[in-house]
């Protein structure tokens, strides 16, 4: 079936809802949580909640945007229709880049939950099954998302009854990173990485049905979800063994249970993480391999990737280079550094969604220009105060998409 071929509406508001739970519920709790510690330390929450503001913010933009335009892309299609090719693409290319060292990311943690002395072999085993599984129908991916994310909240729910029973608990959780106000928004800049997942239901809009109804409602209520539950589990971990101890460890809600009297639960702490991670890499794949399509469409990637399978009616070509793509970054990157420089770009991303939001027409909500205008803000504080490599190697990143979209333009005149 040819470029132009399109995707099926199949997904529900549960199933919207769903995939973008399955798709934040995971990558925050289980790993965002360490690097968020080492820089707010005992103003951990208040990194969490600065964070979901944000995203807020965010996600309604998202939700307007995507009701008025229910295709795949996300902001890749926003940019191009209310500010020009230019911004775009440079969503696009944020996005994509970002995405990737994400999927990166997702892929890292289930090896070092589950079998840390292989993490990378096990992190490109993942990767490829997948991959395979995405490529035979978002019916199958919503399906798999229910069952691991039941799962996943199964495992959480027994990682906070091992906190909370904790014999020791350290009530004061000691400050690591000195708490400081540019740590606590470092630390809600990297739980950013885990809230982002909401837009993947925005992602899909081509896939949603009654998308003008049922996208506005699915991203709060997945939003909503997700931070309850970060809330509970965040805050049981620092209660149980302080920020100190989440800071230092690669694995820290495994960490925290072992540390505590029920440490025979560990094992399936481990075990969540792992299948928590599954989850978000699986709609992770599926969000990317949508934003290349549709930049397939618009003749901002090669043309091959716009190919819909003619049975499964996927972009199943989009999806395998995703899957290259990631595995090279496996190969070569590691868990931290793939969290901050994909919310240093994903955080650019969304500054263009806030953009595209502004520009809505007056006169009813999805013409507030206070939310957006909050989004923006919020996005360059929070990418403004990353480490400072991880921002510049986001800039130069974001510099190369902003010149090659330059280049574009000028050799399209």
């Amino acid at each position: 079936m040819g470029p132009t071929a399109t995707l099926a509406r199949r997904l529900g508001t549960r199933d919207a809802v769903l995939i973008g739970l399955g798709s934040m519920v995971g990558a925050g709790i289980f790993t965002a949580v360490g690097p968020a510690a080492a820089a707010a330390g005992a103003w951990l929450l208040l990194g969490l909640a600065l964070a979901a503001l944000v995203a807020l913010c965010n996600a309604m933009s998202s939700a307007w945007l995507a009701a008025r335009y229910p295709e795949s892309g996300g902001t890749y299609v926003y940019g191009r229709r209310r500010l020009g090719p230019a911004w775009g693409f440079m969503a696009g290319w944020a996005f994509v880049v970002g995405k990737t060292a994400s999927c990166a990311a997702m892929a890292f943690t289930i090896g070092a939950y589950l079998w840390p002395s292989h993490a990378r072999a096990l992190a490109v085993a993942a990767v490829v099954v997948l991959v395979a599984l995405n490529c035979t129908g978002i019916e199958r991916t919503a399906a798999a998302t229910r069952v691991l994310l039941a799962i996943t909240l199964f495992a959480l729910a027994v990682t906070v009854a091992a906190l909370l029973l904790s014999d020791a608990p350290i009530t004061s959780a000691s400050a690591a990173g000195g708490g400081s106000a540019t740590g606590v928004l470092q630390a809600a800049a990297f739980f950013f990485f885990a809230f982002a997942g909401y837009a993947r239901i925005a992602t899909l809009g081509e896939e949603v049905r009654d998308p003008e109804r049922t996208i506005p409602r699915a991203i709060p209520m997945a939003l909503g979800l997700a931070l309850a539950l970060y809330a509970v589990v965040t805050a049981s971990a620092l209660w149980a063994v302080g920020a100190d101890a989440l800071a230092s460890s690669q694995a820290p809600l495994a960490t925290a249970v072992e540390d505590g009297s029920l440490s025979g639960l560990a094992p399936i702490v481990r075990a969540g993480a792992a299948v928590a991670s599954v989850g978000v890499l699986l709609a992770l794949i599926a969000g990317i391999s949508r934003t290349g399509l549709a930049m397939a469409r618009g003749g901002d990637a090669p043309s091959w990737l716009a190919a819909v399978h003619p049975r499964f009616r996927t972009p199943y070509r989009a999806e395998i280079a995703v899957g290259v793509l990631v595995v090279v970054l496996i190969a070569f990157g590691d868990l931290r550094g793939a969290i901050g420089f994909s919310s240093f770009t994903i955080l650019g991303y969304y500054a263009i969604a806030n953009a595209s939001a502004l520009t809505l027409p007056r006169g009813h909500a999805r013409g507030s220009r206070l939310l957006p205008a909050a989004g923006i803000a919020g996005c360059i504080a929070l990418a403004a105060c990353l480490p400072a490599a991880t921002v510049l190697q986001g800039a130069i990143v974001l510099g190369a998409g902003a010149l090659l979209a330059a280049v574009r333009h000028v050799a399209r005149d």
